[in-house]
């Protein structure tokens, strides 16, 4: 994955600011020749370094209301076979391997308490996944956010 310099910072604040505007009047905007900041984009898109558009959709958006952590432990020699199903849980939004005593740590939606249930079962009947818990968000108090992070 690249590293963002001053220039790509500029052009995915501006693009923060406003998602839609065209790549010639982002351009005119930020100073840049058009070419410039469309192979930046390109460049930015074909490394990783933007995640995609639909991570900007909020799950309460799609009837997804209700959120909450689902940490695994996990039986180590099915380690690929637990994330390869996890990856088919549409409800599964991300999952990630920390340091300590939890295998996985998984961010899950659902539409209702019940139908946490039933992701967590899900994903407890996972291949390789011998223990789980699971902590209900009552809400969000910080979003996802790296714009502080574009201006530092």
């Amino acid at each position: 994955m690249q590293q963002l310099d001053t220039t790509d910072k500029r052009i995915l604040n501006a693009l923060d600011e406003d998602p839609r505007v065209p790549i010639m009047v982002l351009a005119q905007r930020l100073g840049l020749a058009r070419g410039t900041v469309q192979s930046r984009l390109e460049r930015m898109s074909a490394s990783g370094a933007l995640r995609p558009n639909s991570s900007r959709v909020l799950p309460s958006a799609l009837g997804r209301g209700v959120a909450a952590a689902v940490s695994a432990e996990l039986d180590q020699s099915h380690l690929n076979e637990a994330i390869a199903a996890l990856r088919k849980i549409p409800e599964v939004l991300e999952c990630h391997a920390p340091a300590g005593d939890t295998d996985l740590l998984i961010r899950v939606v659902a539409t209702s308490p019940d139908d946490l249930y039933r992701v967590s079962e899900e994903i407890r009947l996972c291949p390789g996944i011998v223990r789980t818990s699971t902590s209900m968000f009552l809400r969000e108090v910080i979003p996802y956010r790296t714009t502080g992070l574009l201006q530092g």
